[in-house]
């Protein structure tokens, strides 16, 4: 399982595979971003997306999916986030795409209130098939600390 001290500051990784279907753009625009040109081929070509397309908040919602999945996979002793610092919608996610990510680890820090935690700053950018960037963010991790008796970084 990983956890704080296995976490190399400059490490990259690559992961996920998410198909973008339409019946999914159009499901989630109707829930949560119910604008014309995520629910209406007519309604979209009207726009700069020239077609339908996914809204931002679900290529960040499937981009959770693939690093849940990831997580998953790699076992880290996670313990949630505090939050993204930096969000960027690049280009248009339309139906038919495949994304993927890759991920940098930017920084980290043991905590100081609570040593049994660490926390790191990393960059997910999410492309699509044609390696095209859609989406960045920033977002900072809190991960356990194996031992957490052992002063320093």
């Amino acid at each position: 399982m990983l956890h704080y001290e296995d976490i190399i500051v400059g490490s990259k990784s690559s992961y996920g595979r998410y198909e973008v279907t339409r019946e999914e753009v159009i499901e989630f625009a109707g829930k949560y971003d119910p604008q014309p040109f995520h629910l209406d081929d007519a309604a979209a070509a009207q726009t700069h997306f020239g077609r339908l397309s996914a809204s931002g908040w679900h290529t960040g919602s499937m981009a959770m999916r693939m690093i849940v999945e990831n997580m998953k996979a790699n076992r880290q002793a996670g313990l949630g986030s505090p939050g993204i610092d930096e969000l960027r919608w690049l280009k248009p996610v339309y139906p038919g795409d495949t994304l993927r990510i890759e991920s940098e680890v930017l920084s980290k820090r043991r905590s100081q209130s609570r040593p049994e935690m660490g926390m790191f700053r990393g960059r997910t950018t999410v492309f699509n098939q044609d390696d095209v960037a859609v989406m960045t963010m920033v977002s900072t991790g809190l991960i356990r600390v194996r031992h957490p008796e052992v002063a320093g970084d």
